[in-house]
């Protein structure tokens, strides 16, 4: 590995002993939620990890280096500090060479996670092909990194902002497994249903790690998507929803948002609709893949 990746003592000393690591992204600290919901939450999903048998390794940049595992200090710094970047793929380079603060996306985390040996990956929703796409071009690299780095990633499923079929036509196209937690439909981040039917599905941790073993066994590269509904009790109206994803799109079109902040924009906008529903169904529905994601993880370990 390079020395511009820097691991943890935490997540050194698991690695060289054989202890399961759950990497989770650091956006939803920077970009994904308000302060101070932000630091409870992932300060929650690291006692879940741990409850679990595993370690927990939050992914950021900071001061030239690629870290996997963050101090305390730099948890509050992303939670806190305006103008962290955004870096996924395209942008770590930059970040690294610049030496400043950001947080990793899910394409950005999986880099860090496939290179630094940790095969379990949490997090929300994962980006993927925007709605009017045809016209933008609007496509997540996300999709990109799935196809490449040998990490399962466990999700409430796409993004619901997102155009779903074409996500999966691609998805299809990269090679990678989409298989269902305990469902054959694939969720839609704030509903356990989209009505778009899955070519695979497990009932258990260990289902999807001997699913995750067979595959890299083959020397077969890429990620495995374990899709998690949210839990039921946090699930949200689809017609609510759906109809505020299309007020905020019409908005974003109005004011010319695109690119990297079409997301988040989108996403405060169903937030500011939902009066902060959506907001608790995320954290809801993040705790749920944690438990889920450190699972397959103690899993996947006893198997290697």
């Amino acid at each position: 590995m390079t020395d511009l990746i820097l691991l943890s003592d935490e997540v050194k000393s698991a690695l060289s002993k054989g202890v399961p690591i759950v990497a989770l992204e650091s956006t939803i600290i920077s970009h994904g939620m308000p302060y101070p919901e932000n630091v409870k939450t992932t300060r929650k999903l690291e006692t879940i990890i741990r409850a679990e048998g595993c370690v927990p390794a939050v992914v950021a940049v900071a001061d030239g280096k690629l870290h996997v595992g963050i101090s305390d200090a730099l948890l509050e710094r992303l939670a806190i500090e305006k103008g962290v970047l955004k870096v996924s793929r395209r942008d770590i380079p930059t970040a690294l060479a610049s030496g400043r603060l950001g947080a990793t996306t899910v394409s950005g985390t999986l880099i860090a996670a496939h290179r630094a040996g940790v095969r379990v990956f949490v997090t929300g929703g994962i980006g993927g092909v925007h709605r009017g796409a045809e016209k933008s071009y609007d496509i997540s690299a996300d999709l990109e990194e799935l196809a490449v780095s040998n990490v399962a990633v466990i999700s409430a499923g796409v993004k619901a902002i997102l155009d779903l079929p074409k996500t999966l036509e691609v998805l299809e196209t990269k090679g990678v497994p989409v298989v269902g937690f305990q469902t054959d439909d694939l969720p839609a981040f704030y509903t356990r249903k989209s009505g778009l039917k899955l070519v695979a599905s497990a009932d258990s941790p260990n289902e999807i790690a001997a699913i995750m073993k067979s595959k890299w066994d083959c020397d077969i590269e890429g990620s495995i998507l374990v899709v998690n509904p949210i839990p039921k009790e946090f699930e949200a109206d689809a017609d609510v929803i759906n109809a505020s994803i299309d007020e905020a799109l019409a908005l974003a079109d109005k004011k010319g948002v695109c690119g990297k902040e079409i997301t988040p924009f989108l996403l405060a906008h169903v937030a500011k609709v939902t009066r902060g529903d959506s907001l608790a169904a995320n954290i809801a529905l993040v705790e749920n893949n944690a438990r889920v994601g450190a699972q397959v993880a103690k899993a996947y370990s006893l198997l290697t």
